[in-house]
């Protein structure tokens, strides 16, 4: 039997609709996964229902996550947020967490499961951490424009047994503290927290890049892949 993952749909208010990347959906496929979009909801009872159907979770990119959610006020470089999204997320995390369930986070993945967990984010890079690193790249996405460190025994590591990562990078937030528990797996040239994992637990991992992108040129994210719906099964 192949293991149902769950993914969290993308939001666009001005079109009034739920949308999903095509790249989120075939890169668990081909990882030999089942991808089903999950509705947008913050209700604890179909959430459950729903967990348990599912053999594991994908927090996918998107919104700016809401700086109330890590106790901070909001700046102005910060992007409007999706208040359902931040709703839903807490409470699916929570309960995913809870059943040692799998979790991948990929780009605003990484920043809401750092954000739930107690630790906090740049709202807006340039403003907060400016570099010469380009964390916000133009297309073709699937480009690497720069590397990371992997941290030696940690996950990522162990499943793809290289020091440096070429990846790509489309974002503007990023960790600021790191949520105690969480350990990082990658760090960029300029210092930011790229992959994390929780060691306590059967399966979280979360990285700033986007191998929804990149799977189907580069190796090292379909591992990443891969590596996630194995831990489903």
């Amino acid at each position: 039997m192949k293991p149902i993952i769950g993914i969290v749909p993308l939001v666009d208010e001005e079109k009034d609709s739920y949308w999903m990347l095509p790249g989120y959906l075939d890169g668990i496929a081909e990882a030999g996964g089942i991808p089903v979009i999950l509705p947008l909801t913050n209700d604890k009872e179909v959430i459950r229902q729903l967990l348990d159907t599912v053999q594991g979770v994908l927090l996918t990119g998107g919104h700016d996550v809401d700086p109330g959610v890590y106790g901070e006020k909001m700046i102005p470089e910060c992007g409007v947020p999706c208040k359902e999204r931040d709703a839903m997320e807490l409470e699916l995390l929570r309960q995913a967490l809870d059943k040692n369930m799998p979790v991948l986070g990929i780009c605003r993945g990484i920043q809401f499961l750092n954000a739930y967990l107690g630790g906090s984010l740049y709202q807006d890079l340039p403003t907060q951490h400016p570099s010469d690193v380009e964390h916000h790249q133009k297309p073709p996405y699937d480009v690497p424009v720069h590397h990371v460190s992997i941290v030696k025994d940690s996950g990522l590591y162990r499943l793809l047994n290289i020091e440096k990562l070429a990846v790509n990078s489309y974002h503007h937030q990023a960790i600021k503290e790191k949520a105690e528990g969480l350990r990082a797996m990658a760090v960029s040239e300029d210092g930011i927290t790229e992959a994390v994992e929780l060691p306590d637990k059967r399966f979280v991992w979360a990285v700033q890049w986007h191998p929804e992108f990149s799977h189907k040129v580069d190796t090292n994210s379909r591992k990443i892949f891969t590596a996630f719906v194995n831990a489903c099964l």
